[in-house]
């Protein structure tokens, strides 16, 4: 089992200045974190699916500028990586933590996905009113479900079908306060829950019946 506290210092680490500077603050403080989640939720979604399922911690490789304004760890039953295939993540901004399913827009085959989120809209529509989309894995924003349900998520999938860029993520976010306040296990149950309440739609997205 995972025993991941959250702190401010966590949080804290998209503030600090400087490519190189950040890096080695996410590198010592928060991603030993998201490795320990990894354990627990591979595992966890490995049993759940029947498919093997690797934990891709955020190496931000690719940045030589810009420092990252989040980080996280994703779930996926590949083991070389995770963006073309709906995938599951934990991950924080500066603001909050989140936990969701998402489709990116590196997918090949995101208008099926859509599609079948179309025609099975509401599964997403059931989910409870602290639950958020997205459309823009980049920008921390969300809208929220409660505020989404009668027009705005319907867009968001069209979009997701129909536009190269269009992404789509339903989850929750946790904003930093509340994150820091909760216990391990309290943390913990609530990924759970929220993986076990996200498991139908992503089954709807791959075509799993």
């Amino acid at each position: 089992m995972s025993i991941v506290n959250w702190s401010n210092e966590d949080f804290q680490v998209f503030q600090i200045e400087g490519l190189d500077e950040r890096m080695e603050a996410l590198t010592s403080i928060v991603r030993p974190k998201f490795h320990e989640l990894g354990e627990t939720f591979s595992s966890y979604f490995s049993a759940q699916t029947g498919d093997e399922f690797f934990a891709h911690v955020a190496k931000h490789a690719r940045r030589t500028v810009n420092p990252p304004k989040d980080s996280w760890v994703a779930f996926a039953p590949y083991k070389r990586g995770y963006k073309s295939l709906p995938h599951f993540q934990i991950g924080l901004w500066g603001t909050h933590l989140f936990i969701v399913v998402a489709v990116i827009y590196e997918a090949p085959h995101k208008q099926e996905m859509a599609e079948r989120l179309l025609q099975n809209i509401n599964s997403v529509k059931n989910l409870s009113d602290d639950y958020v989309i997205s459309g823009d894995h980049m920008q921390p924003a969300a809208i929220s479900l409660k505020e989404a349900r009668d027009t705005q998520l319907e867009k968001m999938i069209v979009r997701l079908r129909d536009v190269k860029k269009g992404e789509f993520l339903v989850g929750r976010h946790i904003p930093a306060e509340d994150a820091v306040n909760m216990s391990a296990k309290s943390f913990l149950h609530l990924a759970e829950q929220t993986f076990d309440e996200l498991m139908p739609i992503y089954n709807i997205i791959i075509g799993k019946k």
